[in-house]
């Protein structure tokens, strides 16, 4: 396959400079001939508001972020998490201890117990089919799990092999649009009690905490082509991340 032809960094920084001098020595040429746009408008510096009120010392709530938990009783053979059973992995994750308690890790009671009978009642095992994505960057994939609760929420967690240790690096749960995966990134969407609007947040991997953090939080508009659902609390239904389980890039 043949690759596009790449300019060196110095050849461009030149023709980047000729065309600068140009559009300066232009002015208002004759037809056909560059001409210059203007002057640039000037950077705004951030206006500092209440300069006196004194900085917080201490995060008001916990959102559970940076939460990271080792996985009791399984083994990552060769660091490959596709080896995994996902519901072992589930039901390991039921009797691990998180590095801090948020209570946001937790699930309801009913879906514990679902999980803990997903061998015996495969129908009603919440459990979905699992994604694999190279989310840290180290070469090696993740195992990316959803599991379905009531009232339309999904938990999405994200595990990391450590030598043959597994490493829970993202717990989180809400009542889903859609869950994706763009680059290193899990991007989760969910409605808005705004109508016409949806929330966006995108969780990346942070080298410094060793856990997936929410980097973007966003609310966006909902494109015309189509309604935002608005949040119900009826039976639960089947959700799935889009793409493909084999986590193609």
């Amino acid at each position: 396959m043949r690759r596009p032809h790449r300019v060196p960094a110095a050849t461009r920084t030149a023709v980047s400079a000729v065309a600068a001098l140009t559009l300066l020595t232009t002015g208002c040429g004759a037809a056909g001939e560059l001409k210059s746009a203007g002057d640039a408008p000037s950077a705004v510096e951030p206006q500092g508001l209440w300069p006196d009120l004194p900085p917080a010392s201490a995060a008001p709530y916990d959102y559970g972020e940076g939460e990271t938990a080792r996985i009791p009783g399984v083994r990552v053979t060769g660091g490959d998490v596709r080896r995994l059973d996902p519901v072992a992995v589930a039901q390991a994750g039921l009797k691990a201890r998180t590095n801090r308690d948020s209570g946001l890790d937790e699930l309801p009671d009913s879906t514990v117990r679902a999980i803990e009978a997903c061998r015996t009642a495969p129908d009603d095992c919440p459990v979905l089919a699992p994604y694999y994505r190279d989310l840290t960057g180290d070469g090696r994939d993740e195992l990316v799990l959803g599991i379905r609760m009531p009232d339309r929420q999904l938990a999405v967690r994200v595990y990391m092999p450590d030598g043959e240790r597994l490493i829970r690096i993202m717990s989180t749960y809400d009542a889903v649009i859609s869950v994706e995966l763009a680059g290193h990134d899990v991007i989760m969407r969910a409605p808005s009690v705004i109508p016409g609007y949806e929330y966006r947040t995108a969780w990346s991997w942070d080298d410094r905490q060793r856990a997936m953090l929410p980097t973007r939080d966003e609310i966006l508009r909902t494109p015309d082509h189509r309604k935002a659902p608005k949040p119900t609390s009826g039976p639960s239904s089947p959700a799935a991340p889009s793409g493909s389980p084999s986590g193609a890039r």
